[in-house]
């Protein structure tokens, strides 16, 4: 009986000693477990934290400032500083012209109007010079052939119409509103530019012309749609009719050019 009892408790130790060890293996994959899966989540977090870092900053970072890297040396500012230069050219030589433009036009409106903008065109040459002044250069010229051409057109026009007719306003208002929209063009340019390259004063005082440029278009258009056009319109029907004439001397009367 003795012996039935040793065996029995030697059973009942190897059943124990098994249980425990089931249990320490399960207890150790569940730890292996959690802790592969904590890793996981950390690298996940880790991961998600860098790339709102990365988002961040570069919404905060914003557009490069590229005006601080201008200077004077640089091409662009040269291109600038030669397009000030044509203006001045350009405003001085519409000076000259504005008066014969004055004086070659039928209709008070557009004597008065051509007369007006001679007083804004003196207005912005010392704009300008105002403009060299905070760029710190000197005020001068630079020939600029298109002003040049656009102002012989118009000369061309006045030695081409019939002086006294609403045909030579029409037409004189289209080579001044050619001038304009040159004007308006370079100065457009020239404020983008003068923004781009951190002249703020410079800027704000080339905007100002501008926006007298366009001013000045839209009153000429005004001009010529109100009823210089419509009234041109007329004497070309005059002269379609006067080209025509009855020849008297004959019995069947033709018509002679």
């Amino acid at each position: 009986m003795d012996s039935d009892k040793t065996k029995t408790a030697n059973t009942s130790a190897e059943e124990t000693q098994k249980a425990g060890t089931k249990k320490s293996a399960s207890g150790a994959a569940k730890n292996s477990s959690t802790n592969s899966s904590s890793s996981a989540s950390s690298g996940t977090s880790g991961s998600s934290t860098s790339s709102t870092s990365m988002m961040q900053s570069s919404q905060t970072s914003g557009p490069k400032d590229y005006s601080q890297e201008a200077t004077k040396d640089g091409p662009l500012y040269k291109f600038f500083l030669d397009g000030l230069k044509d203006m001045y050219f350009a405003e001085k030589h519409i000076l000259e012209a504005l008066p014969k433009m004055k004086a070659a036009a039928t209709t008070e409106e557009l004597q008065d109007a051509f007369e007006d903008h001679h007083l804004v065109t003196q207005k912005q040459v010392s704009r300008l010079e105002k403009v060299f002044k905070t760029i710190e250069e000197k005020p001068e010229g630079k020939k600029c052939e298109a002003i040049i051409g656009i102002l012989k057109e118009g000369e061309s026009i006045i030695q081409e119409t019939e002086e006294g007719t609403m045909t030579r306003d029409a037409a004189l208002i289209i080579a001044a509103q050619k001038v304009e929209h040159y004007e308006i063009a370079s100065y457009g340019g020239l404020v983008a530019l003068a923004e781009t390259l951190g002249l703020e004063r410079a800027a704000d005082l080339l905007q100002t012309t501008l926006e007298e440029e366009e001013e000045t278009d839209l009153d000429l258009t005004d001009i010529a749609e109100s009823f210089i056009n419509f009234r041109a319109a007329g004497e070309d029907e005059d002269d379609d009719s006067e080209d025509y004439e009855y020849d008297d001397d004959d019995d069947d009367p033709g018509l002679v050019l």
